[in-house]
């Protein structure tokens, strides 16, 4: 059953107010990105937890010589997320959509 456009405009009102911010997403990735930070805000725990043991990791093996490699791959990770992040808070945003619309859709049965 279609939705009219009221129910629209109150699932519209509820993804911008829920929806996890970009530019939020940005400051956590440029200031404790290392730490995988963002990744846990946009919902991507298990690539958060990775980004947080190569960080663990690759400070504890630097004085070896391995940690460089580590980090720099961090490093890296982090260089891409920059362009990551506008589709993960796009996705994240569809996903909240999606649940909404099934909710509305569910009450109206």
């Amino acid at each position: 059953m279609a939705l009219d456009t009221q129910q629209q405009m109150l699932i519209e009102q509820r993804v911008s107010n829920d929806a996890k911010s970009p530019l939020l997403a940005y400051l956590l990735l440029l200031f404790v990105g290392g730490f995988g930070i963002h990744r846990f805000y946009l919902g991507r725990s298990g690539s958060g937890i990775a980004m947080l043991l190569l960080l663990i990791v690759g400070a504890f093996t630097l004085p070896i010589g391995i940690g460089i490699l580590l980090l720099g791959a961090l490093g890296i990770w982090m260089i891409v997320d920059l362009f990551l992040i506008p589709g993960m808070v796009s996705q994240q945003r569809d996903s909240l959509r999606q649940n909404l619309r099934a909710e509305f859709a569910a009450q109206v049965k």
